[in-house]
């Protein structure tokens, strides 16, 4: 089989994490020949560490390669719409990190906008652009494939298999992901992220229930969508000083730091979302099923496989022990597998295929379009305090 040849836009932390999986599809050839990324020494560095053959601050290199058939981007989300649609425009099938797109400011705006900003203007102007993407993209006969890696959590697509062969009716479903903040420095502006916790960590949890309801809707011969959002969010650190905030890190200058989200479906069914950023502990990743014939709980992060107990931390400074803890002693429920546990290398495996094999990947432009669409009916529902309804 012809190998499938990828320029990657971004040498990050998302970088990295789809650099491995790349290195573990089977079954296809898979070269990564580019790197890019503005600041050039990292992206040598990055393809020195991934062999990867071409490091570059041009993205006009990736474009303009006739042998590169995927754009990878990984690169922050104020980026991705604009990259996307040169990719498409260049022949290129497109692989984009979440979330899609968001709101990130427009001339005339009041700093800090996540304060002065209407959240019904930033809905209308978010849709306006995903709608005319969504619209390129179909036009394009690419494939378009949404980087969101609960889709492929092994324990996810269990629970999928199971409600497609059981047939089940969702009545209820609860997803969560939080931590204690980011390592990011900008991940506290409104200007550079779109939003706070819902839209960075949220957006998780909240698209793998929208995908979920879609394989009920489809093994029950359905029809199902969104029909209302309502949302409470806040900030919920900003009654501490310094020295309360010294385990917590962001710094939220004006966006939220916790968002809990009603979905209501057009069968009348629920769904809860939260996202937060002050919660000790670890990332905690899952979503709960609660059918009429079921209950399933699909636990991401953490995962009790390997529980690890130390006194001290000697000989464990190259070890990875788990995610978002200030250190490893004590007792640790250790990330086991993390690329496989959290989808990664099927996210990976699966896009590969889409591209080699011409198939619709599981991942791709609808999911990505409800994601968008509802996380800001809810920045707007939270703003007004009221429901939103959706056409």
């Amino acid at each position: 089989m012809n190998e499938v040849v990828i320029g990657l836009i971004g040498g990050g932390y998302a970088g990295f994490l789809h650099v491995n999986g790349y290195k573990k599809v089977y079954g296809i050839p898979v070269r990564i020949k580019t790197i890019v990324d503005v600041d050039i020494e990292k992206a040598q560095n990055f393809a020195k560490t991934h062999c990867i053959e071409k490091a570059s601050m041009n993205i006009e290199d990736v474009l303009n390669d006739p042998e590169i058939q995927i754009i990878d981007i990984v690169t922050p989300p104020m980026t991705h719409i604009d990259i996307a649609t040169k990719a498409l425009k260049a022949g290129k099938h497109v692989i984009c990190e979440k979330p899609l797109s968001g709101y990130f400011g427009q001339e005339g705006d009041v700093a800090p906008i996540g304060k002065t900003v209407p959240k019904a203007k930033m809905f209308k102007k978010v849709m306006e652009e995903i709608d005319e993407f969504k619209k390129a993209v179909e036009e394009s006969g690419k494939l378009f494939m949404y980087a969101e890696n609960y889709i492929y959590c092994p324990s996810v697509t269990k629970a999928a298999e199971i409600i497609a062969h059981k047939k089940s009716k969702l009545l209820f479903m609860k997803g969560e992901e939080s931590l204690r903040g980011s390592s990011s420095p900008v991940a506290g502006r409104w200007d550079k992220t779109g939003g706070g916790s819902f839209i960075r960590v949220g957006t998780h949890p909240l698209s793998g229930i929208l995908w979920l309801k879609q394989v009920e809707a489809k093994a029950r011969g359905e029809i199902l969508s969104v029909v209302s959002v309502s949302a409470d969010m806040g900030n919920t650190a900003s009654i501490l000083n310094q020295y309360d905030k010294r385990h917590l890190t962001l710094e939220t200058y004006d966006v939220e730091d916790f968002a809990n989200v009603t979905l209501t479906f057009s069968d009348n069914t629920k769904a809860i979302v939260i996202g937060a950023d002050n919660v000790l502990g670890g990332t905690k990743n899952y979503i709960e099923i609660y059918a009429n014939d079921t209950s399933l709980i699909c636990n991401i992060t953490p995962a009790n496989n390997l529980q690890s107990y130390f006194l001290d931390e000697d000989n464990l400074k190259d070890v990875n022990i788990s995610e978002m803890l200030p250190g490893k002693t004590g007792w640790n429920n250790v990330f086991v597998c993390d690329e496989i546990l959290r989808g990664y290398t099927y996210e990976m495996q699966d896009f590969v295929e889409s591209v080699a094999y011409n198939k619709k990947p599981k991942s791709g432009i609808e999911l990505a379009y409800e994601t968008t669409k509802v996380l800001y009916a809810a920045y707007q529902a939270a703003d007004e305090q009221k429901t939103i309804f959706l056409n």
